[in-house]
Order: structure tokens, then C-alpha cells, then sequence
């Protein structure tokens, strides 16, 4: 998934997307990273990934350059259809 757009679930510092630049074991790195703080039009982190958000009602912050993540316990592919901004 090198050099893709991703979403990160971490055990500790939240759900985050952007591109993968690296990952090391649970350490993920990112480019263009932004975090996802609710999110409203889908049920599940899957769905976020695969078909998206509504983005008037879901808080989104970022982007920042970069962002490494040491605590990374699900990274999904981010699709197509999906509106996330990364």
C-alpha cells in the first residue's frame, strides 16, 4: 500500500488518513495526513474508506505534511468513490 491513499485506526491517537509513505510494525507514516475526528453517511471505517463521508456534518482536521502514527492497528485502502481530501 506504499505510496496510496490509506485510512489509520491507532490504539491511542485516533483515525487519520492520508498517503502511506512508510510502515514499520504498528508505526505508520504519513504524507498530506489528516484526522477524523465523526463522521456522518457511513456506518463503519470501511465504509469511510470505500464510499466516504457527508462532509458538511463530519470534522475532518488537516491536512499536515506529514505524520507518523506509532500506535497503528487498521489501515484500509481508501477507494475511488470515496470524497475523503487526501
Amino acid at each position: 500500500m506504499i505510496g496510496k491513499r490509506v485510512l489509520v485506526r491507532t490504539r491511542s491517537a485516533g483515525v487519520h488518513f492520508g498517503e502511506l509513505v512508510s510502515k514499520n510494525g504498528m508505526e505508520v507514516h504519513l504524507k498530506n495526513g489528516y484526522r477524523l475526528w465523526s463522521w456522518n453517511g457511513a456506518l463503519s471505517l470501511s465504509s469511510v474508506a470505500t464510499k466516504g463521508v457527508t462532509l458538511g456534518s463530519s470534522k475532518i482536521d488537516g491536512p499536515v505534511e506529514e505524520i507518523n502514527l506509532p500506535e497503528s492497528i487498521e489501515i484500509i485502502l481508501i477507494g475511488e468513490k470515496s470524497n475523503l481530501p487526501c
